[in-house]
């Protein structure tokens, strides 16, 4: 817990617009302190290299060096969408009903139902003003004293394990340049869920989308069918969206549309947005749905007046896992001997893991522990960082 408080006060909040890789040199603050603490811990073949990515390995047992290789991953950065500047981790004891956020803001029972099952637990909450950043430096606190548990108990086998922390995974770049050579496992897990017992290895299918509109700007004292206001262009654009098939009406397998911000004026507008399904046919038909919506609007207002491009994200790193099943059961054994119940679901969004699987890293995903990620409101039961160390040492014992 000690280690998980001391990484959350560095701010490392990635960036969607700067272009550089890593997004932000804050970044480079904890990925250094990482270097370091993994270097006097006595890991192997410690690395930070030019784009923020840190590499260590532990050595496997004697007598276990032909073992297969497995690898533990988390990421550094976290989410753009609130603040991570000035982190102040709150420990509570709770015992039931609202937690009151020294900020003022409550994180109601009502709203989150959920919070029954930690009544009688140390929770690490925020003061309401910033996100906590358990997604996902609860996975590096957690990588880190596994490989310190594993040093210090040199008669537990093991095969080799690899270690990677990567930038920028909040904004889907996190494996941009991630050196599968130098991490050299035949297998890996990322360590980026949510609640204690989660084990994932299905992943949204997920592009993103950005709809500008050209407007033509007249004095509105002599509009009358002259001007074409991009603003409003930009509400019919989003009013014929499936209003039921966003992220506040799905959950599950259900796909969405997510308008994530809208700006411009007159003249001109922008949308900005995320696609996201589990099928892959679905997933498709989502994007068909835009192209064929933006070529209607154009042939309303003019051609060019909408103009749309898609890209895609990640991939859905299901048919990935199949064949090697093995970590599911491997991953699924260590949870349940830390006596927590497995529940297998689906990602609603993406990890490191899914663009790995791709390139030929099977890579599901596990819990960390935390709960409402991205927002004021994130916490993690602080017991759950010691129980998770102990799940990764099973998970990597022969």
């Amino acid at each position: 817990m000690e280690r998980f408080l001391k990484y959350v006060k560095i701010e490392t909040t990635s960036s969607e617009t700067s272009g550089t890789s890593p997004s932000s040199d804050k970044e480079f603050t904890l990925a250094q302190v990482l270097r370091d603490e993994l270097q006097t811990l006595g890991l192997s073949d410690v690395v930070l290299d030019d784009h923020c990515y840190v590499y260590a390995s532990i050595p496997a047992t004697k007598g276990y060096e032909a073992a297969p290789v497995y690898g533990l991953i988390a990421h550094m950065d976290t989410s753009p969408a609130v603040s991570g500047a000035g982190v102040n981790p709150q420990v509570i004891r709770y015992e039931g009903g609202d937690i009151h956020l020294l900020s003022g803001d409550v994180i109601s029972e009502r709203s989150y139902p959920f919070l029954k099952n930690y009544i009688g637990r140390d929770l690490i909450v925020t003061d309401g003003r910033t996100l906590l950043g358990a997604d996902d430096k609860a996975g590096v606190a957690e990588i880190v004293s596994s490989a310190e548990y594993l040093l210090s108990h040199p008669e537990i086998p093991h095969g080799k394990v690899a270690i990677a922390f990567t930038p920028d995974e909040e904004i889907g770049e996190g494996v941009d340049h991630f050196d599968l050579e130098r991490f050299g496992a035949d297998y890996a897990y990322t360590v980026d869920g949510g609640a204690l017992g989660e084990l994932e290895y299905e992943n949204f299918n997920a592009a993103s989308a950005l709809v500008s509109i050209r407007g033509l700007n007249i004095h509105p004292g002599s509009a009358k069918d002259k001007m074409k206001n991009a603003v409003l262009l930009a509400a019919d654009f989003i009013s014929m969206l499936p209003p039921a098939e966003t992220p506040a009406h799905t959950e599950g397998y259900e796909g969405f549309y997510h308008v994530a911000q809208i700006s411009g004026d007159e003249s001109s507008a922008e949308i900005s947005m995320i696609v996201r399904d589990h099928d892959r046919a679905k997933f498709e038909a989502r994007k068909t749905f835009l192209q064929n919506l933006t070529a209607y609007l154009n042939g309303i207002w003019g051609e060019g007046t909408f103009t749309l491009k898609l890209r895609d994200s990640y991939y859905n790193m299901k048919e990935m896992i199949e064949p090697h099943m093995h970590l599911i059961d491997r991953a699924k054994a260590a949870l349940e001997a830390e006596g927590l119940e497995t529940k297998i679901c689906p990602i609603r969004g993406g990890t490191d893991g899914a663009r790995l699987s791709y390139m030929g890293l099977p890579c599901p995903n596990l819990c960390t522990g935390g709960e409402n990620y991205h927002s004021i409101h994130e916490f993690i039961p602080a017991d759950a960082i010691g129980i998770m160390t102990r799940v990764l040492v099973r998970l990597v014992t022969v």
